[in-house]
């Protein structure tokens, strides 16, 4: 009998609806930044970027993801080897390209090594921290970036009780949740499939939280692969000749990749470009710049989502299957 229970499949024809609508929302996106700001101004900075500044950001935005791989596969425990959690790494990479937003990949790459997990549940778990915590570490760069952006006008600019509180308001919300959920899954009696799923998730996310060092461990080198891409950004943008601090792109870029997660765009593209603009725009920054340093990062997206293609591709292991457990007939391993 499986361990979770079997769940619709969506229909293609929802599927292909979201997936458009988010296509037409970042056309329209695009659209109006190239109406505010000329396509061929945007073009003529792009060319400022020799090919081989373009190659080394290419492989230093690997290393990083290699270094996304290794934190990934910390937090969802054993029966994952490297190679493979990182080739699914690159495979969710290629995912979030034509999903709408970064968690389709986060799904792909988690069912891609769904076979090898010694624990199910704790990949789960283990991949839904992953997000959580690139998500919080981007937002204490941000922080930090804005303090060293404004300098002395910070306390004026920046509307730091508000920005705090949410912040706190966050991290209380989620310990509350985790606490609620180990309250709910310890006290409630489920019967069935259903029990069992709940079990194993309530014991993986209890054994995540009884794990401080590891998450923090995670933590970290979630914070030094961010900082690694923002540098990557500030060397695009020195080549461009922008005229903005590195403390100002830590600042913004960080800021727009969190406004850039939300589903409302295909993969956050156009999203994320605007955002950075408007944030750089009071450091003197030009906005045509700016752009096209972000589409030009935007490349480097396509560029390791194509790798991932191909390795996905060209490497197809012998399956194996952890002993003791059968695979649940709704969870097929995709093809990115």
């Amino acid at each position: 009998m499986n361990d979770v229970p079997s769940t619709p499949a969506r229909k293609p024809g929802r599927a292909w609806v979201g997936w458009l609508v988010r296509l037409a929302l970042s056309a329209l996106v695009l659209t109006v930044i190239f109406n505010l700001v000329p396509f061929a101004e945007v073009w003529r900075e792009a060319r400022k970027l020799s090919p081989g500044l373009w190659i080394g950001g290419l492989a230093a935005f690997l290393v990083g993801h290699a270094i996304s791989a290794a934190k990934w596969r910390l937090l969802i425990g054993a029966g994952v080897s490297y190679p493979e959690a990182f080739r699914a790494h690159l495979a969710g990479l290629a995912a979030n390209l034509c999903l709408p937003s970064v968690a389709g990949g986060d799904v792909v790459r988690a069912g891609l090594v769904y076979r090898q997990a010694k624990e199910p549940a704790r990949l789960a778990a283990g991949s839904v921290a992953d997000r959580l915590l690139d998500t919080f570490g981007l937002g204490l760069i941000a922080a930090a970036g804005g303090v060293a952006a404004y300098g002395a006008r910070a306390t004026q600019v920046l509307n730091w009780p508000v920005i705090l509180g949410t912040l706190a308001l966050g991290v209380a919300g989620a310990f509350a949740a985790v606490l609620l959920a180990n309250r709910l899954l310890t006290h409630r009696t489920f019967s069935g499939r259903l029990g069992r799923l709940v079990r194993s998730v309530g014991g993986a996310i209890r054994e995540l939280a009884t794990e401080p060092g590891r998450l923090a461990t995670c933590l970290a080198l979630s914070m030094l692969v961010q900082t690694l891409f923002i540098c990557i950004n500030i060397a695009f943008a020195n080549a461009a000749q922008v005229h903005a601090s590195a403390a100002a792109w830590v600042f913004a870029w960080a800021s727009a990749k969190i406004i850039a997660i939300a589903p409302i765009s295909l993969g956050g593209l156009g999203v994320r470009e605007g955002s950075t603009a408007i944030l750089l725009k009071p450091f003197g920054a030009d906005p045509a710049q700016v752009i096209a340093v972000g589409l030009i990062w935007q490349t480097l997206l396509y560029a390791s989502g194509l790798i991932g293609l191909i390795i996905q591709a060209a490497w197809k292991p012998a399956a194996r299957e952890t002993p003791g457990r059968s695979t649940p007939a709704a969870i097929v391993e995709p093809t990115a």
